[in-house]
């Protein structure tokens, strides 16, 4: 009896231990630091590290971190998004967490509005939040390029008020008395040269804990900064003026609801979306630099995007004659330069912010305006994970920072237009243009009977004709042609075979340049051969033209001429589009032929003549948007010319003179070519009247692939038919590009009415569609390009 009440007694002490035990634990858990990680990788959800107590401290939310993943615990980058105290709820008692390795970071890279933006980006995009904050800071400000660390020294803390306490040398007072005077710690060699000694009397004070050394990453790079003239402000015609009042209405919260009967909240109001279309040269240019002066004065910043690195130096000119500080953003930078804007940007010390696609992502603390230049650009989509677009990455960002987003084109792109016209963004226009300068008259040649166009030229006769009277009256010339190369096809007149890319479904381009053929989806290259790969005959032909077969042409034919050309293999050096368009402004130059880059957003009044050399070119790709870019280039190109009192005229080559495309475009109408196919596309339910994802599948099996293919397009038929929404599942076929970089390739459409339920659907499936073998997908949210 005895024992057992022992044993009792015993068991009811432990019962007493484990539960003050269990209390300690759960109470040591709640205060345990817990960061949520998510990485570079196509992960759905981030994962959970404890934050050790020396690294407490120095975690924000933003900043990069070295943590142990998987199994194997290989020690891996990723950026810390969130942090909280205790075990979070849906990982408790499940697992024991692994503890944070390292904090990479001293300063958060994004600031908690940018989380929200990513994090929006993820959801929206499909990706993982890791690869969208992998893509949004640059390399060149995770790696810290073109900065150093230094060490510098100040009086150590508590020490100024007991200074008289050490017996100092004269030296040691002096170096004292200038650390009392500096505002800031100080480099040795400064501090030396100030208190007129060596380093020995910084090094002793610094034994006896009177000095104390920090280390300091400063930027060693500085910009060339050129001073530049400033400019007055142009006279704005009653259009800029209206246009102008309804922005600054907009920022300041005082413009009207978009949906009558709504109520005007102020505060919520400014993050509104605006949809300036303007005629070319109707100076929305101008409309742009006086928004962003009334942002200015109440020390905002501006971000700028265009679409083309052609159009950043400019751009850039125009707006550094109007404000002190403009910083740039876009590829051609070196490391150093983009790292160094960026910093300029982060500290406040910018005005406006000019640059591509990614300086949406610009880090500015005071933002009050964003500013989207041709808004229709395809180039504002990215074609690699996550495959965002511009605009409405703006749209959102633009809503979170309460500021306006404003959208400039001639040719808006559809989808904006119907937004427009469905009081979802706010439409105001710039009907005429600057000094009402009429449009330049477009005149369509029909090149299919033109004896010159028949014998292989690329200038038909009306087009020569015309180069000759505008070179005769000192103007200059514009030649459009958005094929790159010297000929696009090479083909066997033996077996009619055309030499492809061993690795793509292209054909192979020449470069007479470069004396190669050259793959433009691959970058594969071989010396031109002299025999066909097929059949071993000689005689190889060339089929087709490309920028440099029509500038060896112009300068056959203009002999004496000063012609320059401009695509992505002649401007590759940094700064070589700012050469040439530079050339070209002040009359260095007679033609400028090249490919899209030269169609939009150039300003130049003594153009007149714009010449389009083939505008069939992108009429013919499989794209429901073939029309609406054919129609787009086509207008903005004929913009570059009749921009003074000399005039000008265009004139565009077509062997289909009556395609919609081309008739509205050669009468300025884009409100008659929008109505028109916004008709064609309700008929085929395709963006904008539907919401549209494209997926990409590829496979190095060709067999295999359209097996898993089709399986894909089943399983999500077969989840379709379980929402109540309506959705259109088309394919799976081959991709217009069937094959790239040894892949196959297949692709599907899903439409449905709104984005979110087509989210849904694919979020749905994916555990099914892990389960496929042989295949990887990629899916692109509102795409743009199918090939």
């Amino acid at each position: 009896m005895r024992l057992f009440y022992n044993g009792l007694v015993n068991r009811q002490q432990n019962l007493f231990e484990d539960a003050a035990d269990l209390k300690w634990n759960e109470a040591d858990l709640r205060d345990r630091l817990v960061a949520e990680v998510v990485f570079n990788r196509p992960m759905e959800t981030g994962y959970h590290y404890l934050v050790p107590d020396p690294l407490r401290e120095m975690l924000q939310p933003g900043q990069r971190v070295k943590v142990p993943l998987g199994r194997g615990n290989k020690l891996t980058i990723g950026f810390c998004v969130g942090l909280q105290h205790g075990m979070p709820a849906e990982i408790s008692g499940k697992r024991k967490l692994k503890e944070l390795e390292e904090v990479l970071d001293r300063e958060p890279l994004v600031n908690r509005k940018m989380l929200e933006l990513t994090r929006w980006i993820a959801t929206y995009y499909l990706c993982s939040w890791g690869q969208v904050l992998h893509s949004v800071i640059p390399a060149a400000v995770k790696k810290n390029a073109g900065t150093r660390e230094y060490r510098l020294f100040r009086i150590a803390d508590g020490v100024r008020e007991r200074l008289d306490d050490w017996q100092l040398t004269a030296k040691q007072k002096a170096v004292i008395e200038v650390l009392k005077a500096a505002t800031e710690p100080m480099l040795i060699d400064q501090l030396t040269e100030a208190a007129g000694c060596g380093t020995s009397p910084v090094k002793t004070l610094q034994k006896k804990g009177i000095l104390e050394a920090i280390r300091e990453t400063r930027m060693t790079f500085a910009p060339n900064n050129k001073k530049v003239e400033r400019e007055a402000d142009l006279q704005l015609t009653d259009y800029q003026q209206q246009a102008l009042d309804v922005i600054i209405d907009t920022i300041d919260g005082k413009s009207p609801p978009l949906h009558p009967g709504d109520k005007k909240d102020k505060k919520s109001s400014r993050g509104e979306t605006i949809l300036l279309h303007g005629v070319t040269g109707s100076g929305k240019t101008e409309v742009y630099i006086r928004a962003i002066r009334h942002i200015v004065q109440y020390g905002q910043q501006a971000i700028v995007l265009v679409p083309e690195i052609s159009l950043t130096p400019q751009t850039i000119r125009r707006f550094s004659k109007r404000f002190d500080s403009v910083a740039v953003l876009h590829s051609h930078l070196t490391d150093s330069e983009r790292h160094w804007h960026w910093q300029r940007i982060a500290q406040g010390k910018v005005q406006v912010v000019v640059g591509a696609r990614s300086a949406v992502f610009a880090p500015t603390p005071n933002l009050g305006l964003i500013i989207i230049d041709e808004e229709h650009e395809t180039t504002f989509k990215q074609e690699t994970i996550p495959r965002y677009h511009a605009r409405e990455v703006a749209r959102k960002r633009a809503q979170l920072e309460n500021v306006p987003l404003l959208l400039g084109s001639a040719t808006p792109m559809l989808e904006s237009w119907w937004k427009a016209n469905t009081n979802q963004y706010r439409l105001i226009s710039l009907p005429e243009r600057i000094e009402k300068l009429p449009m330049p008259p477009v005149v369509t040649v029909d090149t299919q009977n033109d004896p010159l166009i028949s014998r292989g030229h690329n200038i038909g006769r009306a087009l020569r004709n015309s180069m000759d009277q505008a070179l005769k009256d000192d103007g200059q010339i514009i030649l459009f042609f958005n094929l790159r190369g010297f000929t696009p096809v090479l083909w066997c007149k033996h077996c009619r075979e055309k030499i492809c890319c061993p690795h793509c479904a292209t054909s192979l381009t020449w470069h007479k340049d470069r004396k190669l053929c050259l793959c433009h989806t691959c970058d594969f290259t071989s010396p031109l051969p002299e025999s066909c790969p097929s059949c071993n005959m000689p005689g190889m032909r060339h089929f087709g033209s490309g920028t440099q077969r029509l500038e060896d042409e112009v300068r056959g034919k203009f002999p004496g001429v000063s012609v320059i050309r401009m695509d992505s293999d002649s401007m590759k050096k940094p700064g070589s589009h700012n050469e040439a368009l530079e050339k070209f402004r002040h009359g260095e130059v007679s033609i400028l032929l090249g490919t899209q880059m030269i169609a939009k957003g150039l300003d130049f009044p003594n153009v007149t003549l714009v010449g389009v050399v083939d505008a069939d070119t992108s009429l013919h790709q499989i794209d429901f948007r073939a029309s609406e870019r054919t129609f787009q280039l086509i207008a903005q190109v004929a913009g570059r010319t009749g921009r003074s009192s000399r005039g000008g005229r265009v004139l565009v080559q077509t062997i289909q003179p009556d395609a919609e495309a081309i008739r509205f475009a050669a009468e300025h109408d884009f409100i008659g070519f929008a109505r028109q196919e916004l008709v064609h596309r309700k008929e085929r339910q395709m963006p904008p009247v539907s919401d549209l994802l494209r997926i990409i599948l590829r496979g190095t099996d060709e067999k295999l692939l359209e097996l898993s293919a089709i399986d894909m397009g089943d399983i999500l038929r077969e989840h379709a038919k379980t929402f109540d929404y309506e959705f259109r599942v088309l394919g799976p076929g081959p991709a217009p590009l069937s094959r790239l970089k040894d892949y196959y390739r297949f692709h599907i459409m899903v439409s449905g009415n709104h984005h979110s339920e087509l989210c849904e659907l694919i979020n749905s499936c994916r555990k099914k569609f892990a389960k496929l073998p042989h295949i990887e997908y990629a899916l692109d949210v509102d795409p743009l390009h199918m090939r």
